[in-house]
């Protein structure tokens, strides 16, 4: 019988050989984690690297330079759940979907860390787009009924005063070749675009001025349905256009396209890629954020795109679930003359659109 050891260097292959084959298999399945355990791997994760932040130490002590984190890789067994890169004191993480979280990643496109408005009005350009609307003939009229309140100052300044809601139903020539019509709770009925004397509408909810009949082209200040269902679809010709056509209409070009883009979406009816488009040329302009609760003017609660600008911030309201656009609303973004922060200074609902024969015809329940 052999009786001769076994030499050093065959246990040495053996185990060399058992490493080997045992890299080549999958790791093991970790259960997948509860919210709470996998925050608190989060913050020792947080916990390891944070020495990396701590000032540096310029006594040029061997405590201070051991704190200095090595060039690592960091793994946490929570597969599909998190992962952590740490690479010089720099720490990279990124959550996979789970149930309960959001997610940082703009529909479509992989990127993350994408603005939450920019996310918002991507998920609002996808409901536009899919939603359904009829066709309007060029010799009907679009009709829109609203309930609007727009608070109003003395001349002499003052606290501002908001009047009761009321109702708002405007009808629109769909290709501008006929008088429409403005009607308001507790006013009279106000021709618009008739021949002769006439009275224009600035904007949703402005007082009618005297005017001429305008015989200049539609455009993104006074536009016909027509003129609407013929924008650009592409956001970024869009945003050129209407960026051109409100040029030299005030100090802030960005609010003013913010501006020119609310208009449209309170008192015109989009088709449903035109209407994409506003929302994700809207997306583009800087300064957009997010309200998470705001009321339009029937108390329907939604969430707001927002932008602030000359101590006023304008919201655009949305159903939260269907994304369908509910209404405005402009509140004071800081104390003044008019009254404190939030203070409300005008609201919108739009309740109906539909494509109606005539001006002064509701349409059918």
């Amino acid at each position: 019988m052999n009786t001769t050891p076994p030499h050093p260097s065959d246990h040495a292959s053996e185990e060399d050989e058992r490493l080997g084959l045992t890299a080549l298999l999958p790791p093991p399945p970790v259960p997948g984690l509860d919210p709470d355990r996998e925050l608190l791997l989060r913050q020792k994760l947080l916990a390891e690297a944070a020495p990396a932040d701590a000032p540096a130490d310029t006594s040029g002590s061997r405590s201070a330079r051991a704190t200095r984190p090595r060039r690592r890789l960091v793994r946490l067994a929570v597969p599909a759940v998190a992962c952590a890169l740490v690479v010089g004191g720099v720490m990279v993480v990124k959550l996979a979907e789970t149930p309960g979280r959001a997610t940082t990643a703009v529909p479509g496109d992989g990127t993350t860390n994408a603005p939450e408005a920019t996310r918002l009005l991507d998920r609002i350009a996808l409901a536009a787009a899919e939603s359904e609307q009829p066709t309007v003939r060029a010799d009907q009229f679009v009709y829109i009924e609203s309930r609007v309140a727009y608070a109003g100052q003395s001349a002499g300044g003052g606290p501002a005063t908001m009047p009761p809601v009321h109702k708002r139903q405007v009808w629109l020539s769909a290709d501008g070749s006929r008088p429409g019509m403005l009607r308001e709770a507790g006013g009279h009925d106000t021709p618009l675009g008739t021949d002769g004397p006439v009275e224009t509408l600035d904007g949703p909810g402005a007082t009618p001025r005297p005017s001429t009949l305008n015989a200049s082209q539609p455009s993104i200040g006074n536009p016909t349905h027509a003129y609407v269902a013929s924008l650009p679809t592409d956001p970024d010709a869009l945003m050129e256009l209407i960026r051109d056509e409100t040029r030299g209409e005030g100090q802030d070009p960005d609010q003013r396209a913010f501006t020119a883009i609310g208009e449209l979406l309170a008192e015109t009816w989009a088709p449903p890629k035109v209407g994409a488009a506003l929302y994700r040329a809207a997306a583009k302009i800087p300064g957009v954020t997010v309200v998470h609760a705001a009321d339009d003017a029937t108390g329907r609660e939604g969430v707001a795109v927002a932008r602030t600008a000359h101590g006023e911030q304008t919201q655009w309201i949305f159903d939260p679930t269907t994304y369908a656009f509910l209404g405005e609303r402009t509140v004071l973004a800081q104390a003044g003359d008019a009254g404190p922060a939030g203070t409300v200074m005008g609201t919108s609902a739009v309740l109906t659109r539909a494509a109606v024969n005539r001006a002064g015809e509701r349409p059918a329940v």
